[in-house]
């Protein structure tokens, strides 16, 4: 028995009491994604001693507004690599809202709702490429060559796939099947080297570095062609929603940045909590109470058991009125921002045209290149 626990400790670089560690949703870390939580540091350091060698792609859906789940799990994350100069790439995944939707109803409101989120948090149009997937179709016909390189068997195992059919109650369809292999050209397709995600999309970024593996290895082993992408994991991995669930649009129990102050004091008063008087805070047996103290520690920068400690006997109503005053303070430079923007719809299109250009030219480039290796030049 004390070998197998030297062996996990030396793979994961985690003693015991490591892996007994608990996420803000009150979920055991799992010593798999300690472990990936340990490259991730170590990618993030040379990241940061040099910038320039590393590009970034990460994105969204356009399923709906931003919320502060995307805020604390991803988004800083690319206002921060931005500004130390890396290269920064945010995809607008529009072609993968139909993985698990019948419909693209308001989709461009959705796309537009984007831009004005990733601006007003910080993402710079000038230093950071925007784009949306359906406008580059060099980066879709990376797909085929793609497909190829992984199994069924593979796809399937994919726990995201499967959490993501079971949430919608959609049939599998094929798009959803291959879903990770799109987003693996997401990534691919800028030779991105790093990716900010949190923890649920870690098999994502796997099935993506043996598909780059598999490539150089059958058609480019003397000149590579794409990098093998590391993960960069938020500080904040799990976040949960008002409810103590996963914050989630679909469980409507996210706090959006874009809603106004009144909003988002009607959402979180309407939050369940429990029938104990005294906050505390506990994931594993009070996980709605934790979850609004989970947020108020996020929004503040403060030890969610220091809030409690703090409120203590003053009950759920203090709790909420906490949470409520700090997330506005937080969010209100966001909002004033936000508004400025949207006084000027033109521009932010301006902004999209401007990032499909690029993203077609470097897509181009990137399908050249695989052609190339894969010896599909014949205009010759």
């Amino acid at each position: 028995m004390q070998t197998h626990a030297y062996r996990r400790e030396e793979a994961t670089g985690m003693t015991d009491d490591m892996n007994a560690q608990l996420t803000a949703a009150g979920n055991e870390m799992s010593a798999s994604f300690l472990a990936a939580k340990k490259r991730s540091d170590e990618t993030l350091a040379k990241l940061k001693a040099n910038p320039g060698k590393f590009t970034m792609l990460t994105g969204d859906r356009p399923t709906g507004r931003l919320h502060l789940g995307h805020f604390f799990g991803s988004i800083r994350e690319r206002v921060a690599m931005q500004n130390l100069g890396v290269n920064t790439n945010i995809i607008i995944a529009d072609y993968q809202v139909i993985t698990d939707r019948d419909t693209t109803e308001h989709i461009d409101d959705n796309v537009l709702n984007l831009v004005l989120d990733y601006m007003a948090a910080g993402i710079d149009p000038e230093k950071t490429m925007i784009f949306t997937h359906s406008a580059v179709p060099a980066e879709n016909q990376l797909m085929l060559p793609f497909l190829s390189l992984v199994t069924e068997a593979e796809l399937h195992r994919n726990p995201t796939v499967k959490s993501e059919m079971e949430s919608s109650g959609h049939a599998l369809t094929g798009l959803l099947l291959t879903y990770p292999v799109h987003q693996a050209c997401d990534i691919l397709f800028c030779k991105a080297n790093v990716v900010p995600i949190g923890k649920d999309n870690l098999p994502h970024v796997e099935i993506t570095r043996t598909i780059a593996r598999r490539f150089n290895e059958r058609y480019a082993k003397k000149n590579p062609v794409f990098p093998e992408p590391a993960a960069i994991l938020s500080e904040a991995p799990e976040i949960p929603g008002l409810d103590g669930r996963k914050m989630s649009k679909s469980y409507g129990n996210s706090i959006m940045l874009g809603a106004t102050a009144e909003e988002t004091a009607k959402l979180i008063k309407k939050s369940p909590t429990d029938s104990e008087r005294t906050i505390t805070f506990d994931p594993v047996n009070r996980p709605q109470v934790s979850a609004l103290l989970t947020t108020a520690g996020l929004v503040t920068g403060r030890d969610p058991s220091e809030i409690a400690a703090e409120i203590g006997n003053a009950g759920a109503g203090a709790l909420k009125k906490y949470v409520i005053d700090s997330v506005n303070e937080f969010l209100a430079p966001h909002r004033e921002r936000r508004a400025e923007l949207a006084k000027d719809m033109d521009s932010v299109r301006d902004i999209l045209h401007d990032g499909n250009a690029r993203a077609n030219a470097i897509a181009n480039q990137t399908l050249d290149e695989v052609r190339e290796a894969m010896g599909m030049h014949y205009d010759r």
